[in-house]
């Protein structure tokens, strides 16, 4: 037991209980700020933090996608069509940095661009929610078919996004299905997202781990951090503004990815 304490850091426990309570406040932000967080404040190179930041999303969101899956609310035709295009996408995408060498510079240069061209993307659909929302309506002439396709094409835009920076599963992709699925119960997308990213994070970290670029020290202290985060911010949360949340959240976003794309 004294080892195991012993491997915790204060520090790094501490900025995972930040993450924790955001995400349960607001539905997003894990990668969208757990990532840029380990590489800008810790100095933690950017490939060992979004394979840390994957390992510990498909931890944690197996937790969620659990009391879903006890409520009923996901919808495992949408998971299924969302992993046809994500897994191969994260597959090839893996593969493909396997044979460039996850330690490259030129590796380390994408991950950066990807990551803060993904927070941006983040930020807008959080500030653009509301308006995408009542756009949603326009999508309900889509053919069932047509329906499918743009999910598996989601699917595989998020394993490239996710693989690389850690960053789509939650926002971009609760924003792409709310158009695609505009009669679906929010709650029931929402977990449906959650549940697909079980598996993609999973593949994409356990892809990272296999390349070696994972900490466990640091993964042990952003799950002993996040967990009473995400208890605690879910008792706070319906006393808050959804508005003033996600504009906080989509500022902090902003900011970030501008400093890391431009110092």
């Amino acid at each position: 037991m004294t080892g195991f304490l012993e491997t915790i850091s204060p520090a790094y426990a501490f900025s995972g209980f930040v993450v924790g309570f955001m995400v349960g406040l607001t539905g997003v932000g894990g990668g969208s700020l757990m990532t840029p967080l380990l590489i800008l404040l810790f100095g933690i190179a950017p490939e060992k933090a979004v394979a840390t930041d994957l390992i510990y999303a498909s931890i944690t969101k197996t937790g969620g996608s659990l009391v879903h899956q006890f409520n009923r609310a996901i919808d495992w035709r949408i998971v299924g069509r969302l992993a046809a295009g994500s897994l191969p996408a994260a597959l090839v995408t893996l593969t493909t940095f396997y044979f460039l060498g996850l330690d490259s510079t030129a590796v380390r240069g994408l991950i950066t661009r990807v990551l803060g061209t993904a927070l941006y993307a983040t930020a807008l659909a959080l500030i653009l929610r509301p308006l995408l929302l009542r756009l949603s309506a326009r999508f309900e002439g889509l053919s069932p078919e047509s329906t499918r396709t743009y999910t598996i094409v989601t699917g595989a835009v998020l394993g490239v996004l996710v693989s690389i920076s850690s960053v789509g599963a939650g926002a971009l992709g609760v924003i792409a299905l709310i158009l695609l699925y505009p009669k679906a119960p929010i709650l029931r997308i929402a977990a449906s997202d959650i549940a697909h990213a079980v598996p993609l994070t999973l593949i994409a970290g356990v892809g990272h781990l296999v390349g070696g670029s994972i900490n466990t020290a640091l993964l042990v202290s952003l799950l002993v951090g996040s967990l009473p985060g995400i208890m605690l911010a879910s008792a706070f949360a319906p006393r808050l503004p959804d508005a003033a949340l996600r504009l906080i959240l989509a500022a902090t976003l902003v900011l970030v990815a501008t400093k890391l794309l431009f110092g």
